[in-house]
């Protein structure tokens, strides 16, 4: 029998986010292929820089032990095999648990993240991760914003915004195209008993909830036992429309440890407390404060992100 990844939180990084490619880009930017070969290969002994999304990784692939692997990581690379053994032997160098890659030599390799059970796949490619989302594909986009670690600290702190990123963008749409806050608020006061559809980053956000219930179980068999996994949702949401959020939160079975219904303050007010290993927003203008200081991600999604011309596909969540 073959190595399934069914049970598995399966996460699909790109080199990109993962590491710091700034020099290996400019040399392909500027020298072209044969050089950036050349390049890679005089150096495919010399560790490249953490990323964007290194910590959140790391600490992922903390949840495994020696008898039961929780989560896997893959490499999705448009590296050939040739130019992409630099990553490899990156990875072994920081002691990661990752052994599995799918190299493309140029391709988009969001095609793959699909048959490989991926619930989220970071990038520091745009085009590659507003392709994945027109495709509707879990994708996140991490450019080169703040990479943030504490060494002394073992817990992993995920952020996400609500609408267009957990939830669709059904509420936003509102309240983009149906005239401000007050048909907003009225729209979910009306419907605060809804369940609201899924977003992009429902499977991960779901999986992720998954995993966090194991290790609170844990600790109800070990007070010692400290949980790994902290879990926030930071919205500008605020009442009434916190309500349908809660409640389809409850519907879906799902917990989160802190919520940020801020109604307008800057979300890295919140955020700089919180200290985020990352935060997932479909609006760049919430990113642009906080990704100073953490590592984050833009979700090229639905209603907000139209004029990029980024597919809308809601799936639907049964109660």
């Amino acid at each position: 029998m073959g190595y399934s990844l069914n049970d598995k939180l399966v996460i699909a990084v790109a080199s990109s986010a993962l590491f710091d490619l700034t020099e290996s880009d400019k040399v392909f930017r500027e020298q072209h292929e044969s050089a950036y070969r050349d390049y890679q290969r005089e150096n495919e002994n010399v560790p490249l820089g953490k990323g964007v999304a290194f910590s959140l990784v790391k600490r992922l692939l903390s949840l495994n032990t020696a008898t039961e692997k929780l989560v896997e990581v893959i490499l999705l690379s448009r590296n050939d095999p040739d130019t992409g053994l630099r990553v490899f032997n990156t990875i072994e160098s920081y002691g990661l648990d990752i052994s599995r890659a799918i190299f493309t030599a140029g391709k988009n390799p969001f095609r793959y993240i699909e048959p490989l059970n991926a619930s989220l796949f970071l990038s520091g490619n745009i085009q590659d991760v507003k392709e994945a989302i027109e495709y509707n594909c879990p994708a996140g986009y991490v450019g080169t914003n703040k990479y943030y670690d504490d060494e002394q600290d073992s817990e992993l702190r995920i952020a996400f915004d609500f609408d267009g990123v957990i939830a669709n963008d059904e509420s936003e749409t509102v309240y983009q195209e149906g005239g401000g806050m007050q048909p907003y608020h009225k729209y979910e006061k009306e419907h605060a008993n809804d369940t609201m559809g899924a977003g992009p980053l429902f499977s991960f956000f779901q999986q992720l909830s998954e995993l966090q219930k194991k290790e609170l179980n844990k600790m109800d068999l070990n007070p010692d036992y400290r949980p790994i996994i902290r879990i926030a949702i930071c919205t500008a949401r605020n009442a009434p429309a916190h309500e349908r959020a809660i409640k389809t939160l409850r519907k879906w079975d799902i917990r989160v440890d802190e919520a940020f219904f801020l109604g307008g303050i800057k979300k890295n007010t919140v955020l700089d407390v919180y200290r985020p290993h990352i935060f997932f927003d479909d609006q760049i203008s919430h990113i642009a404060d906080v990704s100073q200081r953490f590592p984050c991600a833009h979700i090229p999604y639905g209603v907000v992100n139209k004029d990029e011309k980024v597919v809308t596909k809601v799936t639907l969540v049964k109660e």
